[in-house]
């Protein structure tokens, strides 16, 4: 209130005035539609049906179907779930589900001590493909005055990683279409 004090009150009432009053004249523009009652059912369920079948409404069962706008998510994308939970023993360095990809921290599993290697998954695609994921293995090795050079390996990982994926997501994907199937019967 220390802001007031400096304003005169001549100038403070004369905007609340006009506040009010803005206020007021808007009410009238169309804001506030009372139905005619002759037009509108006297039943809530029947008022509800026409307000849904008139788009005036908005119904969960509609927007579960795919309405007019069908959003994404990580939970619902197999691929997603299952390359989480495939590198669940690697610390995660950036994980970003709508630019479609999963990098790891640089990891060393203790055997030798001055290589580490990071892995990074692309998704090219929401179907469980073959072709729907990029892999890449970036291997780093450090020499004892820690100078490090890294280079991208094609290794045999790679394709275990992937095939591992593949594996888990059809299970999600199966899972997830019986689970579409209970719900829709209900």
């Amino acid at each position: 209130m220390k802001i007031f004090k400096y304003i005169p009150k001549k100038l403070i009432f004369f905007f609340s005035g006009v506040l009010i009053l803005n206020l007021l004249s808007s009410c009238g523009t169309g804001i506030w539609d009372p139905a005619d009652a002759r037009k509108v059912p006297a039943n809530v369920n029947d008022r509800v049906k026409k307000n849904l079948e008139e788009g005036k409404g908005f119904s969960i069962g509609k927007a579960m179907d795919g309405g007019a706008t069908s959003y994404q998510f990580a939970s619902s994308n197999p691929m997603w779930r299952a390359s989480l939970e495939i590198l669940d023993f690697l610390p995660l360095a950036n994980v970003d589900y709508s630019g479609g990809i999963i990098t790891t921290d640089w990891y060393n599993e203790g055997t030798a001590s001055d290589e580490s290697i990071k892995i990074t998954i692309r998704f090219l695609t929401n179907e469980v493909r073959s072709d729907g994921i990029r892999i890449v293995v970036h291997k780093r090795r450090c020499n004892a005055q820690q100078k490090c050079a890294v280079k991208k390996i094609s290794s045999a990982l790679e394709q275990e990683l992937r095939v591992a994926i593949l594996k888990k997501a059809v299970v999600f994907e199966k899972e997830l279409l019986k689970n579409k199937k209970k719900y829709k019967r209900n």
